[in-house]
């Protein structure tokens, strides 16, 4: 875009006041921290208003990494982000690698054009690493500013994930890209997206190219038809030259996250796990490849498809999705068939239950792997209720939190709290809570 209607569309924002941020903030009090940049009208400089919050984990005395949820383009997946640091699943994954989990939320018009964002060489970049700076001033982390990062992008938030892992190599620790991924070769249909450079050393970074089967893959009519397209040109170029990058084919859904989040933060758990050094600030660690297994790149109704350690391999590896090891290589071959990820650890017990009056409320951590669906009520060592007492996500497993098309929780938060109506006036209960996850594993 022009810088003059670059400028005209900044200044436009400033003259109707860009009221922070779209109607609702969560509120961010410790330990969740946020900042937030008015747009700015200086070349090269971001043309957006944009607000970072981030959910550090309480104790932790230095924080290893920090990991990513970036939403997508248009203005409600924008207004999604807002939520995207308070998601308990993936706070789970921020605390057991002593990991903060940042959020951020560029505040896009509608229709405006998303390069201007999901682009990080047109300031986005820039304001994420000013904001890390802050950040950690406020909260007391100042190691935020150089700590490495784990990237998760939904479609132009795809997009930008990827541009950062090959802007910043040496930082980025693994990259999820969900519908969207940045061009390494010109599009003679988007000339106006500029292309990135493949260096070598982004070919160490763990990557994974994640969409659904109705981008492209089966339906070729959507307005979303071309997105397996250009994964398949990132993904081929990539690995071609020996880069760690999958992909994983949801066979259930178009642009929408679905259940990906259950192949996403596992992949995520195991680079994390072997790249993270002991010593906070200590170069990452290259992925182990002996531990790398190999499958062949899905076809169009293969049905179930098997992944085999790298080492016994057969077919052409310039096609071959690369998994980090024998774990996600299962859980793989579960998601790409149906999704239904298993998962056999139950999720950790609720703590902190307090009644007051017939008013229950508690706290509970998320299971790494499956997540929250809902609670379960005792009263005097029987069954009473379950919150929610009916669980429901449009868009994949029900989930306690419920979740938006971008994977981020809706608002109004949910609380943990239960009000029992059907308790007898001036009568003593007994109450437990007990945690269900996703695949209906019970807490003790």
């Amino acid at each position: 875009m022009h810088r003059l209607a670059i400028l005209f569309l900044a200044l436009a924002g400033l003259l109707v006041g860009q009221q922070p941020p779209y109607e609702v903030f969560p509120s961010a009090k410790p330990p969740y921290y946020r900042v937030r940049y008015e747009a700015s009208t200086h070349a090269e400089e971001l043309v957006f208003p944009v607000n970072y919050t981030i959910w550090i984990p309480p104790g932790v005395k230095a924080v290893r990494s920090v990991i990513v949820h970036q939403h997508g383009c248009g203005e409600g997946s924008c207004k999604s982000g807002l939520t995207g640091a308070f998601d308990l699943h993936w706070q789970a994954l921020a605390k057991k690698h002593d990991c903060a989990l940042l959020a951020p939320a560029y505040e896009q018009p509608d229709k405006a054009d998303c390069q201007l964002w999901c682009d990080p060489r047109n300031g986005s970049d820039a304001a994420f690493q000013k904001a890390l700076f802050e950040l950690g001033a406020l909260s007391g982390h100042p190691e935020l500013a150089k700590a490495p990062w784990a990237l998760w992008g939904h479609s132009g938030g795809g997009h930008w994930a990827g541009a950062m892992a090959l802007l910043h190599p040496e930082r980025v620790a693994a990259a999820w890209l969900r519908s969207g991924v940045p061009l390494l070769k010109a599009n003679p249909q988007r000339s106006t997206i500029k292309v990135h450079t493949l260096a070598d050393a982004a070919l160490k970074v763990p990557m994974m190219c994640n969409l659904g089967t109705k981008e492209g893959v089966t339906d070729k009519t959507n307005v979303f038809a071309g997105v397996w397209p250009a994964n398949e040109v990132f993904f081929i170029e990539v690995r071609s030259k020996g880069g760690l990058i999958g992909v994983a084919v949801d066979p259930l859904t178009s642009h929408e996250c679905g259940n990906q989040r259950y192949l996403a933060i596992p992949w995520l758990d195991a680079c994390l796990t072997a790249r993270l050094p002991a010593k906070a600030g200590a170069p990452l660690k290259a992925m182990p490849a002996a531990e790398a297994w190999l499958a062949p790149l899905p076809a169009v109704g293969a049905g179930f498809i098997d992944a085999v350690p790298s080492a016994k391999f057969s077919g052409p590896k310039e096609r071959s999705v690369w998994l980090p090891n024998k774990g996600i290589a299962r859980a793989w071959a579960q998601y790409v068939n149906d999704t239904a990820v298993t998962d056999v650890t139950p999720p950790p017990s609720p703590t902190n239950l307090r009644v007051k009056g017939n008013e229950l409320s508690w706290e509970a951590a998320a299971d790494v792997e499956s997540g929250l669906a809902h609670f379960i009520i005792e009263r005097d060592g029987r069954f009473l209720t379950a919150v929610p007492e009916k669980g429901s996500n449009r868009y994949g497993r029900p989930i306690f939190q419920n979740l938006q098309y971008s994977d981020t929780p809706t608002q109004p938060l949910v609380a943990m709290r239960f009000t029992d109506t059907s308790a007898g006036a001036g009568q003593r209960h007994r109450y437990r809570v007990i945690a269900v996850n996703t695949l209906g594993l019970k807490s003790k």
